[in-house]
């Protein structure tokens, strides 16, 4: 189920609402439950049966956190029963999401396996990395192992954010899943960015997501240079707002609830270097693998360049393969891992002019996302090629087409992809104009309500509604 589909819109999300807050208002315990039953619910409608995948998770993990917490009560430190849970966190994940891949790759080599049909579950990796949180947090004391699998079961499959993320750490929520406290400043900012996150989705993604997969189904002849970049920026836009919009939802959600998830973007195409990049983009990954991958190695603090790099790479080669079973993915990790190196090691952009290195910085993301969105290693690099004049020459008339018909969109896109509403409140609140902040509130408001009119009728009608990261 969608958050941008009208089952979801109209139906589930005004029920879940009125049950918790009406005849469970007072009863915590019962809210849990019934936000627990919702959620299983809510990724059950798609395939059924992936739901057992989901429960299987909830209660391995239940028993791992409770062994990490008698093993630290014994005094017998809590290696052993991590040392478990990541083993069989990630084997659940290698099964579902990378058997075929490795079994392909092994019959390219000779060795005649049978390849098994297997399905992946629906947000697979976010869960399944929620779920090591669990019991990372709780042998690192940064929450208490739970006596009940059905808070912990409401923790990983909590709806908000169980497809696509934010990925909540433990530490985060686990207070708030006994002691949450709802109020009416919460809910309405809940709602308010919920109903950004959800113009965001299908009113700019939606629309980019249209040039962009009509551009990257051509053969690379048929590209001139305008169309390939086009589509690159299209793919470029479409994925923040896609991403971006989704996590606006699912936080809105949460405070909708009583619970608060950390921020998830914050405007990573204003950033001036690829260090900067990442730590704007995608926030929830980074810091997993910052603080359960990259500081357990030793992080920067080590001896040498040399064992940096190499904490470096793991990481990023990490985070490739976390994002799928394909080349692709791989070498898009590596990519930005040779960056990085090259910007900690060689100075690449140190001293540079501030709008140079902020166009480099975006060139080089725009080329990641043309590796990130190809189907092959060598699509992409026709794409590639056509980008940098290998293809159909310099401009077309389907370049022109595309541009003239979206640039109302394209241009919003480039507009809201940068802090340009968000510094103009602060201003009005802050500075010399707060006598205007009663009328931007008032502005905000009408504006909010038109977002979610249009969008809804965009719903209603089933227009085109892809979603980059629900195969995560």
């Amino acid at each position: 189920m969608l958050f941008s589909s009208s089952i979801f819109l109209f139906a589930f999300l005004p029920l879940v609402l009125l049950i918790y807050y009406l005849p469970l208002r007072r009863w915590r315990q019962g809210q849990n439950v019934f936000l627990l039953a919702a959620s299983l619910f809510f990724y059950a409608w798609g395939e059924p049966w992936f739901v057992l995948v989901m429960i299987g998770s909830i209660l391995i993990n239940y028993v791992f956190g409770l062994w990490v917490a008698r093993a630290k009560r014994a005094g017998r430190g809590a290696r052993a029963p991590v040392t478990a849970a990541v083993a069989v966190n990630l084997g659940l994940l290698f099964v579902f999401k990378y058997l075929v891949f490795v079994l392909g790759i092994a019959n390219q080599l000779g060795a005649g396996l049978t390849v098994p049909v297997i399905e992946l579950p629906i947000g697979i990796s976010f869960f399944t990395f929620q779920a090591l949180s669990y019991v990372l947090d709780v042998a690192r004391g940064r929450g208490q192992a739970q006596r009940f699998p059905l808070k912990v079961g409401l923790y990983i499959s909590f709806f908000p954010q169980l497809i696509a993320g934010p990925i909540v750490r433990y530490e985060t929520v686990a207070g708030e899943i006994d002691d949450r406290r709802e109020n009416w400043a919460d809910f309405s900012a809940g709602v308010c960015r919920f109903a950004a996150g959800l113009g965001k989705k299908v009113l700019i993604a939606n629309q980019m997501a249209v040039v962009a997969d009509r551009a990257f189904a051509l053969e690379p002849g048929q590209l001139s240079v305008g169309l390939a970049w086009l589509g690159a920026v299209c793919y470029t836009l479409q994925i923040y707002f896609d991403f971006s919009g989704y996590s606006d939802m699912a936080i809105g959600l949460g405070r909708m609830f009583g619970f608060h998830f950390l921020e998830n973007f914050e405007y990573p195409y204003i950033s001036r270097s690829i260090t900067e990049f990442w730590r704007r983009w995608h926030i929830s990954l980074s810091t997993w693998f910052r603080d359960y991958v990259y500081f357990p190695l030793g992080g920067s603090r080590v001896s040498s360049a040399g064992r940096h790099i190499r904490n470096l790479f793991v990481v990023w080669l990490l985070t490739g393969i976390w994002h799928g079973a394909n080349w692709t993915f791989l070498a898009w990790g590596l990519f930005y891992f040779a960056l990085l190196v090259l910007e900690k090691y060689a100075h690449l952009g140190r001293g540079w002019p501030t709008g140079l290195r902020w166009l480099f910085t975006m060139a080089m993301v725009n080329f990641g996302w043309v590796l990130f969105r190809a189907d092959s290693l060598g699509a992409a690099g026709r794409y590639l090629g056509a980008m940098l004049g290998l293809g159909g020459g310099l401009w077309d008339e389907r370049a022109c087409f595309y541009l003239l018909e979206n640039l109302p969109v394209l241009a919003a896109a480039v507009l809201f992809s940068a802090p340009v509403a968000l510094r103009l409140r602060d201003k009005l609140y802050g500075g010399g104009l707060k006598r205007l902040s009663p009328l931007w509130d008032a502005c905000y408001a009408v504006l909010l309500l038109l977002v979610v009119i249009v969008s809804a009728s965009y719903v209603v009608k089933g227009t085109y509604n892809p979603f980059i990261y629900f195969n995560f």
